[in-house]
């Protein structure tokens, strides 16, 4: 991607910009000349952010409109990464919603109340499919939405607030994210024998980064997965990824009915965004460099 650092951009912001993502894309972004306004809760961790030139910290709660006022103005574009993730999430319906939905209400009136020029980009979730596992796949963006849980609730409701605020909009329903790092296994969104496609966080950070330089993503909604070779079974990428980890096959803990996942058709967002760099193969390769590291 060339630098689009002068693109008329003059102030982006990003919610949630010092979680793993947000700290990832604001750092990207000024990389390429663009000033961030990164957002998040007093609390969060910015030290990685501070002193970065090009990024304007600013700490406050999203549920809270005045604040969110303050933070949307003066800025250009609005890209909404913050949100209560699982399995936080699936704990108080009640928080969930009012940081999920209230919070993306609250940008969205901000937005509106300031001219309703800056685009927001919405990193949603595939989640909001629900179980697709009757389906036939791959699913595409039309594909009726059938939210099961709190979290795909949350991020569904914050969908059709954006889209019914008359903003300029880009939706990203992206697919579960994997880095290459030793880690414990969680729960899987999926069963052994389910269909799954997963992402590595660098090409999400991609697609995020895409979206604010492609104006052809504008008030479009796009899948982000990981593409072809990242469409296998649950227990195909299990039997791949465990043995690099060092943990047994039968260790995998599936959930007892399907919450999300499936094969996913990213063809219109590889075309407009151009994200997907890490082939499954690729990712072992770098899981398997990883562990290594980890361990010496």
């Amino acid at each position: 991607m060339p630098d689009r650092g002068g693109s008329g951009l003059k102030m982006i912001l990003i919610t949630g910009g010092a979680g793993g993502v947000g700290r990832e894309l604001t750092s990207t972004l000024v990389q390429r000349g663009y000033t961030v306004r990164a957002f998040d809760l007093p609390f969060v961790d910015f030290s990685a952010l501070e002193g970065m030139e090009g990024v304007e910290i600013a700490k406050g709660d999203i549920t809270d409109l005045d604040t969110v006022r303050g933070v949307v103005q003066g800025v250009d574009l609005v890209h909404h990464v913050a949100a209560l993730l699982p399995p936080a999430s699936e704990r108080n319906r009640e928080k969930t919603l009012a940081v999920n939905v209230k919070g993306t209400g609250n940008l969205v009136q901000a937005i509106r109340e300031q001219g309703g020029k800056a685009r927001m980009i919405f990193t949603s979730t595939v989640a909001t499919y629900g179980d697709t596992t009757a389906d036939r796949p791959p699913i595409r963006v039309d594909h009726p939405q059938r939210s099961n849980t709190i979290y795909s609730d949350s991020k569904l409701l914050a969908e059709r607030q954006i889209l019914g605020a008359d903003i300029p909009f880009t939706i990203l329903r992206v697919s579960a994210i994997v880095m290459p790092a030793l880690m414990d296994p969680p729960e899987w969104p999926f069963l052994a024998s389910q269909r799954m496609e997963f992402i590595n966080r660098a090409d999400v950070v991609r697609a995020l980064l895409a979206a604010v330089e492609r104006e052809e993503a504008t008030d479009k909604i796009f899948n982000i997965a990981g593409g072809k070779s990242w469409q296998m079974l649950g227990h195909e990428y299990i039997e791949r990824t465990f043995p690099i980890l060092g943990i047994p096959v039968a260790a995998a803990v599936y959930p007892e009915k399907p919450h999300y996942s499936d094969w996913y058709d990213t063809a219109e967002a590889q075309a407009v965004l151009d994200y997907q760099y890490t082939p499954f193969p690729r990712f072992l390769e770098m899981l398997e460099q990883a562990v290594a590291e980890a361990l010496a």
